[in-house]
């Protein structure tokens, strides 16, 4: 005879589609862990079959051959991950400091540069880097940090302001140092709001790590060039599709991470 279990579902019975729904985190998760890989694969398919029916010339079969969608697919990752993790490196902590009690005056500061940093258009910011540090890989990267810098270090900000102030007084009364209450309680609550950062920066970074071939720094961008110099439609759907599926797949993966991390009950 099946015992109950807890949460009304009987032991040994298969779970139904309400309780798989509940594990996965409801509907919105389900979706995002299920549906976008289901998504992505779908849209690689039709691409696939929508090139191979195109009658390719020689300059579309240089752009489209599996090497050089290869290449630039591996050197647009590069980009991306690279300039991410600067920008974390650096705003992160930055964002630590400036809600401390001594520099907190400054913070209206740093975020207004970092505000004209993201409001200026990223081909001009790559052209300036272009300028005066020439191009190549490394100069895009310096452009994409200064582009995405924003959002991590606003979301770092906001999240260890928003931290309740009777947890942080709390935890001094109980003999907590300062590094210790930014370590065990401010850091894991906001957690949430500075992953969310995180997850708009490495967005941002595909976006815009399109323009980086004009400083040459490759990427999927050459794909979308090239169609566009050349006016070949099917190189230049193909750098554009493979794009967004890039953004979508990173943010599906970033997704995971965010509700790995999370903090249990938030």
């Amino acid at each position: 005879m099946a015992i109950p279990a807890l949460g009304g579902r009987t032991r040994g019975a298969a779970p139904d589609a309400d309780d798989l729904l509940t594990e996965l985190g409801g509907p919105p998760r389900f979706w995002r862990r299920l549906g976008t890989p289901a998504l992505i694969a779908a849209v690689c398919v039709a691409l696939y079959f929508y090139v191979r029916n195109q009658d390719l010339d020689r300059i579309s079969q240089a752009s489209l051959n599996a090497e050089t969608i290869r290449e630039k697919l591996v050197e647009h990752v590069e980009l991306t991950f690279v300039s991410t993790l600067i920008v974390v490196l650096l705003a992160v902590p930055l964002g630590v400091v400036l809600t401390r009690p001594a520099v907190r005056r400054f913070s209206p500061v740093v975020l207004a540069v970092a505000n004209i940093g993201q409001a200026t258009p990223s081909i001009g910011v790559l052209v300036l880097m272009a300028i005066t540090v020439g191009i190549g890989f490394d100069q895009a990267v310096y452009a994409l940090v200064i582009y995405a810098a924003l959002p991590v270090l606003r979301n770092t900000i906001v999240g260890l302001n928003q931290v309740d102030r009777m947890l942080v007084e709390a935890s001094r009364g109980m003999g907590l140092s300062g590094w210790q209450v930014l370590r065990r309680v401010e850091l894991p609550l906001s957690v949430p709001v500075l992953l969310a950062g995180i997850r708009t920066a490495l967005i941002i970074n595909v976006g815009t790590g399109t323009l980086a071939t004009f400083v040459g720094a490759g990427g999927l961008g050459f794909l979308i060039d090239q169609g566009i110099r050349f006016d070949r439609m099917p190189v230049l759907i193909t750098g554009s599709v493979l794009t967004a599926v890039l953004a979508l797949l990173l943010d599906w993966v970033a997704g995971i991470v965010e509700d790995a991390l999370r903090p249990k009950g938030l």
